[in-house]
């Protein structure tokens, strides 16, 4: 199982819009989730940053994540929620949430 964390701003503007799409959260985007191996996923929100974590349990994380990107119900719903965020200014250009590097963790 690997570990997985990335950051992105929440609009300002858009937290109330943002926090309402993940109260619902559509059944197509999850089961994308599910199918690419990802589990255990939280979203978390302070000071305007949203911090996600997730587990991931298959063999290739690269091709898996690269599947959810071609996924047309997951490419709809984030036509939604990327017009809430705004990628930090270390972000990579073209990224949107920046990877976090794990320092620690005890089991």
């Amino acid at each position: 199982m690997e570990r997985h964390a990335a950051v992105v701003r929440l609009r300002p503007e858009k937290e109330a819009e943002y926090r309402a799409l993940h109260a619902a959260a559509w059944p197509g985007v999850l089961e994308a989730l599910k199918r690419a191996h990802i589990g255990n996923y939280t979203i978390f929100l302070r000071d305007g940053l949203l911090f996600s974590y997730l587990e991931y349990t298959g063999d290739d994380y690269a091709a898996d994540t690269a599947a959810i990107a071609t996924d047309p119900i997951s490419q709809r719903w984030w036509a939604l929620t990327d017009p809430c965020q705004q990628p930090l200014d270390t972000a990579v250009d073209g990224q949107l949430w920046a990877s976090a590097e794990e320092i620690f963790h005890l089991d």
